[in-house]
């Protein structure tokens, strides 16, 4: 890949930018941001890794949204994040307000791009992009279920003592209270996690997962996860730029897969060169069926609000 444009130099987009400089997942990144020499500074720092980490990425930063043009993927994590004690739907009316001026902007500099939507609530601001843009749903994507699974299976690897690299979840829904851990679909190298952890135990580690965000919230007192998320960013990244086609959950807008339309949330995704491949639907039980419609519900009554 050639370039890829991060919209917002705070914390989120500057660690993607340094992990898809580290991993030389582009030929250039580029940082965009409102504020006045903040991606430029940002930019400069990461490009004085390099050294270090032996890259070549070219790494820049712009007030201009012009810079975004030629970008094969743009990531959008620009907007008002929330604060201990709000809920991610609580930033939905300040931040659908960037986020639609970003989406008129990448639709005029970079129209063959794909977008990843970081911005929360991410359900709904990737719908509202999806709309807005007129794209195909292909090229309009949300992360979310790669960072909420990534969670879990840390807990689960805190929890077993495993490695994570053997530890695979999956976690369905929006990405929020109501989203949809499913233990059911989630293994250690093969092997159902509830044969290493009890009922209760593991009813646990899911309702910490969807509280994974809140919890990190509550201690950093001032900031928001960023490390994790620009992880997962950077995984979505790399699954495009080198064709992997891997299966990622991830948000998308949904035509009838889990008997839902007209919405985005978070299922498992095949992503490829071009975007979204394929939905993989999966045969949930009752309950699991149950809690997904519950989570889209709720989504759905955020983009209801949209204006």
């Amino acid at each position: 890949m050639q370039k890829v444009a991060i919209i917002g130099a705070g914390r989120v987009g500057e660690t993607a930018a340094q992990i898809l400089a580290e991993q030389e997942t582009a030929r250039e990144v580029v940082l965009i941001d409102i504020r006045e020499d903040a991606p430029q500074g940002v930019a400069l720092d990461i490009a004085e890794t390099a050294p270090f980490f032996e890259f070549d990425t070219k790494v820049t930063g712009s007030n201009d949204p012009a810079a975004m043009s030629g970008a094969e993927v743009v990531v959008v994590t620009a907007g008002v994040p929330r604060k201990p004690g709000m809920s991610r739907s609580d930033v939905l009316e300040t931040n659908v307000k960037v986020i639609d001026g970003i989406v008129d902007d990448i639709v005029k500099y970079a129209h063959d791009a794909i977008i990843i939507m970081v911005t929360n609530p991410v359900d709904v601001l990737t719908y509202r992009a999806w709309q807005r843009s007129g794209w195909p749903r292909e090229r309009v994507l949300g992360q979310a279920g790669v960072l909420d699974a990534s969670r879990m299976a840390a807990f689960i690897a805190m929890e077993t003592g495993f490695s994570a690299h053997d530890i695979t979840t999956i976690v369905l829904g929006g990405h929020g209270d109501s989203m949809v851990p499913v233990p059911r679909f989630c293994t250690v190298n093969g092997i159902p996690v509830s044969h290493f952890i009890g009922e209760q135990r593991l009813a646990e580690i899911v309702q910490r997962t969807r509280d994974g965000g809140a919890e990190i919230l509550a201690l950093r007192k001032n900031s928001s996860a960023y490390d994790a998320p620009g992880a997962s960013v950077a995984a979505m990244v790399d699954a495009i730029s080198h064709r992997r086609n891997r299966l990622l959950p991830c948000v998308v807008p949904l035509q009838g897969e889990y008997g839902q339309s007209d919405i985005a949330m978070g299922v498992p995704c095949v992503l490829s060169g071009k975007g979204l491949v394929q939905v993989v639907e999966l045969d949930l039980n009752e309950n699991e069926s149950t809690a997904f419609a519950e989570s889209a519900q709720g989504v759905r009554d955020d983009i209801n609000k949209l204006p």
